[in-house]
């Protein structure tokens, strides 16, 4: 038929047209997982490093692994075990059962009775396969559906994925797709006895799914085993490695590591004016004596703001009074921030009966994003100011052996893409890491001309480094000093905010970027 000859042209793509295979190196594994789970969150202790230059734009697209088999053969196994054996950070596992398409009416009752074939290429979303794949790989935050296979249908809600430094995609059908396998770095074919696999199918299914035996064995005679062999096995000719009996080939997954470590380490130069603090020392050097942005717009300098500045710079000044006029001053940022939103014209009646022209908020919601731990300092002063304002936090910390800003965690609002987000650390010396903030909220769809960088302290520097990488990035703060010194310590600046606020010690090498960000 039409239909068949159309699936195999998908099946079959010029063969010669595959990447060529790449050189391999050692693996380099760490012995502990990089994460540490608590009852309500996951936080990496092996932090993601800039995915992004000194442009804020990619440098470094993500590694993508396809994953190919017959249904049951231990693909999601092998795919766990290459996850564990990798001991890297953000790493997406992405099935393709997610992506089955929402059926008609007619195809709902032709799956309760086990008469809709969920194994042919037809049967499968690749449109969306593809423009998901396309945007994990560029960096992007994206939405992946949740499919019931107890009722064939998606459900309302999805599932958010973002940060993958490796992507795995596994499905039946990983590489019945021409455009598909354009952007698999990596196929693998888990090549399992079709009896084996029979007899996982049966006990998922019964155990998991809530079919009945003669219903399971009924669907693999007359669709899985005839879409094995029509297919899926011919793919087998379009892996770059063929796994055989699955997750008990363990050389064949220290294969797979080794190979993907080689390519992970394949990392774009930067070339560092200094090697321990490279990215922060690549941003010090590229935007000396220019003017300041005209995305910048700093307090109004008065007595009352002056007479707070000399009382938090002072390094006499206790714990209290710190805290007490930080706040303060917080307070003024954020109501001069909120100036700068957009707002539109509306009349109400007075209580005398009287029009009033007035003004007010034209945009969906406003949400407000602490880079932890000096930033959630803010959060008060901005609840104070705006009603039933959205919270989310992220985790940035400066590795001690590199010098460069890493992502450790992220907690964002739904549809935060919609909102005007004010962006909060209460300083910036190069920005650094609020570059990579930023970095995040694009990634997550949020307009940069929607986004508003605010801190009660600034470098020029900094103000230079955001502002050159994203020129529609509002910056608002009460003060810009004008210089750093060698490790990165505004000057005269403040000293190290989140310590003098919560009265804990600094390090002896911290900097202004990370003053409060401690695992």
């Amino acid at each position: 038929s039409n239909s068949s000859a159309e699936s195999l042209d998908r099946l079959y793509p010029a063969v010669g047209s595959s990447k060529p295979p790449r050189k391999r190196t050692t693996s380099q594994c760490k012995s502990e997982p990089p994460l540490l789970r608590t009852s309500k969150r996951t936080i990496y202790t092996a932090g993601r490093p800039p995915w992004y230059n000194e442009h804020g734009t990619q440098s470094k697209e993500a590694f993508v692994i396809g994953l190919g088999g017959g249904s049951a053969s231990g693909k999601t196994t092998v795919a766990t075990m290459i996850i564990e054996a990798l001991d890297v950070p953000w790493v997406v596992l992405l099935s393709m059962d997610s992506f089955y398409k929402v059926l008609t009416k007619q195809q709902q009752e032709q799956a309760a009775s086990n008469d809709f074939n969920f194994d042919h290429p037809d049967a499968f979303d690749f449109d969306l396969i593809i423009a998901t794949l396309k945007k994990l790989k560029q960096g992007k935050s994206v939405k992946i559906p949740i499919y019931d296979f107890t009722t064939h249908s998606r459900k309302k809600e999805w599932k958010t994925l973002y940060g993958a430094n490796v992507i795995i995609f596994e499905g039946i059908m990983a590489f019945a797709d021409k455009e598909l396998l354009k952007l698999l770095d990596l196929k693998i074919f888990v090549d399992t006895d079709s009896d084996i696999r029979l007899v996982r199918r049966l006990r998922r299914d019964i155990s998991e799914r809530g079919r009945d035996i003669e219903g399971v064995i009924k669907q693999y005679n007359k669709f899985v085993k005839p879409a094995f062999d029509q297919y899926i096995q011919p793919t087998m000719r379009l892996a770059d490695i063929v796994v055989p009996r699955g997750s008990g080939n363990t050389v064949a997954i220290d294969l797979i590591v080794q190979h993907v470590h080689s390519q992970l380490e394949e990392v774009p130069p930067r070339s560092p004016p200094d090697p321990v603090f490279g990215f922060r020392a690549a941003l010090a050097s590229a935007h000396q004596y220019h003017p300041l942005p005209q995305t910048l717009s700093v307090l109004k300098s008065t007595p009352q703001v002056r007479g707070m500045h000399t009382i938090i710079r002072n390094k006499e000044t206790s714990r209290d009074e710190f805290i007490f006029y930080s706040k303060r001053l917080m307070r003024l940022l954020i109501e001069h921030a909120l100036s700068f939103l957009p707002f539109q014209s509306c009349t109400v009646q007075t209580p005398q009966g009287q029009d009033y022209e007035g003004r007010t908020y034209s945009g969906k919601q406003i949400t407000g994003v602490s880079i932890l731990r000096a930033g959630e300092t803010m959060e008060p002063a901005l609840r104070a100011v705006c009603k039933d304002v959205r919270i989310g936090t992220i985790l940035i910390q400066t590795n001690c052996n590199t010098g460069e800003p890493e992502l450790h965690y992220l907690r964002l609002p739904k549809d935060i893409s919609e909102d005007h987000v004010i962006l909060m650390d209460c300083t910036v010396s190069t920005g650094a890491a609020a570059m990579m903030a930023v970095r995040v909220l694009l990634d997550h769809d949020v307009p940069e001309d929607k986004i508003f960088l605010l801190s009660l302290l600034m470098a020029e520097m900094g103000v230079h480094s955001v502002a050159y990488a994203f020129p529609r990035v509002k910056i608002i703060t009460t003060a810009v000093d004008k210089k750093v010194n060698d490790l990165f310590r505004i000057i005269p600046g403040i000293g190290n905010f989140g310590d003098r606020y919560f009265g804990t010690d600094a390090p002896p090498d911290w900097s202004d970027d990370e003053d409060a960000l401690s695992t």
